[in-house]
């Protein structure tokens, strides 16, 4: 098994609260700085970065002054709304340095379950990162609970991998990687260099906890890395205080625990959507839409679209007819079957005067596109 040699064109780099703390005393600026060089970096190379940062407790608990991490979900969330300031102008501060703007995205798993909010987040990102920025997300813990008990924004960095179809998680620690035991205990534990992501074996050598400041420990390292591999995505858990990880990571040195996602992005993703047997509702295109579809892989726009079927939401998953009801492709639709059903047979530049506004010049992107019939 060797580490991805494809091209990386979009990374997750998350970061957890005992990196980006100085030992309970706020935040570490000075590792926040190098952090921020090395996403600049990349950035401006033509890497898409999108940062998952723990760390708004953390910073909170030093701002008020309290000795310790509270156990009082108020508390916590108190903590999180006055750390996130330090937490977001500090990363701001940094990226400015290098000509990058960042852009503070807070989401709750709630956000990432909900179709119709998956989507808004998802097409919030993107045009972030077609605008240049770094955007920066936090679980929202001033309105979430159970969140901030679990995962310190490990399971968090997965699910933002799977929403912009990353090639790459870099999950950065306090520890080198995953070991076979405890190396604090046994000196002659074994690093895993490689390994598969969905190794069942993997669960058994990993900690269940974080530390005081945390709540992340090895195991939801693996457990994101197995969410992350549903869309295609590989995961390294690296040191964070390593020189250029995360540049290093990106070009293929052998850095942390690399854990290989099963499927290729695509493939993952197609049999994802392949295996939505009950569709929600129908498009019925027109003959030169059904060329378009199999012969460019292209989106699917509305004027070629002669009719709506069903009453389906936003985010849905709908079937792609052809004009003699042979089901040619299945996708993830844009808009709600009223508003389709107002902007089909249309070109795409018509939407804002037919709805008021424009969400997606396509009815259904390709790439939440699958073709079932060539």
């Amino acid at each position: 098994m060797t580490r991805s040699s494809g091209k990386i064109k979009r990374i997750v780099v998350k970061i957890g609260s005992a990196l980006i703390t100085d030992g309970g005393r706020g935040l570490d600026h000075e590792a926040i700085a190098q952090w921020a060089e090395q996403i600049a970096q990349l950035r401006l190379s033509g890497i898409d970065v999108v940062l998952v940062s723990s760390g708004s407790i953390a910073e909170g608990v030093s701002r008020i002054g309290l000795k310790q991490r509270p156990g009082s979900i108020h508390t916590l969330q108190a903590a999180a709304a006055v750390g996130q300031m330090g937490l977001i102008q500090s990363y701001e501060a940094s990226f400015q340095k290098h000509g990058l703007h960042s852009a503070q995205i807070l989401l709750t798993h709630d956000d990432l379950a909900n179709r119709n909010r998956y989507l808004n987040a998802r097409s919030t990102l993107r045009t972030l990162l077609d605008f240049g920025t770094i955007p920066v997300v936090n679980e929202n813990d001033t309105v979430a609970t159970d969140e901030i008990r679990f995962g310190d924004n490990d399971t968090l960095g997965a699910l933002v991998a799977n929403l912009i179809e990353a090639d790459l998680l870099i999950i950065l620690t306090d520890q080198q990687g995953l070991y076979d035991d405890n190396p604090a205990e046994n000196p002659n534990a074994r690093f895993i260099e490689k390994a598969d992501a969905d190794d069942d074996q993997l669960m058994q050598f990993a900690s269940p906890t974080g530390g005081a400041l945390g709540r992340g420990g090895m195991q939801t390292k693996i457990i994101a890395a197995r969410k992350a591999a549903r869309s295609g995505t590989h995961t390294v858990i690296a040191y964070g205080r390593e020189d250029d990880v995360i540049k290093r990571v990106v070009k293929g040195e052998s850095i942390g625990t690399y854990l290989k996602a099963g499927k290729e992005q695509m493939v993952a993703r197609k049999q994802w959507l392949a295996g939505h047997m009950r569709c929600a509702g129908e498009l019925v295109l027109d003959e030169g839409a059904v060329r378009v579809l199999q012969k460019s892989g292209a989106s699917l726009l509305p004027i070629g679209v002669k009719q709506v079927k069903g009453d389906f939401k936003r985010g849905e998953v709908v079937a792609c007819v052809s004009p003699q009801g042979r089901i040619i492709a299945r996708g993830l639709v844009n808009y709600p079957a009223d508003e389709a059903r107002k902007i089909i047979g249309h070109p795409s530049k018509q939407i804002p005067e037919l709805l008021g506004y424009e969400d997606d010049e396509e009815l259904v992107h390709r790439d939440n596109l699958i073709l079932l019939d060539n």
